[in-house]
């Protein structure tokens, strides 16, 4: 079974993520701040990331850069969550190792779209 940690310091996005990810057969653990997020990215890496872009204690791209700089860090897909729209921001973020990102809200069919586009198979 693949395996998707959710980052996002709002419980209902949390919630959200994971039902959505439970629906498509992944395991699921989360994270509500990036510290919390790396232990468990050092514990078990994941095969996806659903990101937050403003997190407690770092900011996402911060997170993406450590996970990315790990053994078997270029493994998990890494989607951030964001409301952020400025194009130099999302720029830097795909820089820094994410594959892409979805806006908030999001729902199921939003989620498998874009995992299909970015060639996951869900």
């Amino acid at each position: 079974m693949k395996h998707c940690l959710v980052v996002d310091d709002s419980r209902v996005i949390r919630t959200v993520a994971r039902r959505i990810m439970e629906g498509l057969t992944y395991s699921v653990d989360e994270a509500e701040d990036g510290m919390a997020a790396l232990r468990a990215v050092r514990e078990k890496m994941p095969d996806l990331i659903f990101l937050d872009w403003n997190l407690p204690s770092m900011k996402g791209v911060e997170f993406v850069r450590s996970v990315r700089g790990q053994q078997d860090g270029g493994h998990p897909v890494i989607l951030f969550c964001t409301t952020e729209n400025d194009s130099g921001e999302i720029a830097n973020a795909v820089a820094a190792g994410a594959n892409d990102f979805i806006m908030k809200p999001f729902d199921g069919i939003a989620v498998r779209a874009k995992l299909a586009d970015i060639g996951v198979t869900v």
